[in-house]
């Protein structure tokens, strides 16, 4: 299973770890010296969500970006959806 989000396509990044050591000029020292730079992935905040897509509800990998935005209309917890009634009708 990749890490993609299925709305808005948001994948894996590559980036780098930086490794300093050194005390900061501020501080007094001679400045913060770079040591290593050593390769890393950053990876998507991704959730698995049951979403209605085309009508239907599926099972979809989706940012959590996506998710607040409101792209995403997640599905109700039970087939049964809570319809209130009227209060003529609960009393009769």
């Amino acid at each position: 299973m990749s890490r993609v989000c299925e709305i808005c396509g948001k994948r894996t990044r590559v980036g780098k770890n930086v490794s300093r050591r050194g005390l900061p000029k501020k501080k007094g020292g001679i400045g913060i010296k770079t040591t290593a730079k050593t390769k890393r992935r950053f990876f998507p905040n991704l959730q698995k969500v049951r979403a209605i897509v085309n009508g239907g509800v599926k099972r979809i990998r989706v940012c959590t970006q996506c998710l607040r935005s409101g792209k995403v209309i997640k599905a109700p917890r039970h087939s049964k959806i809570y319809q209130p009634q009227e209060a003529s009708e609960a009393n009769a």
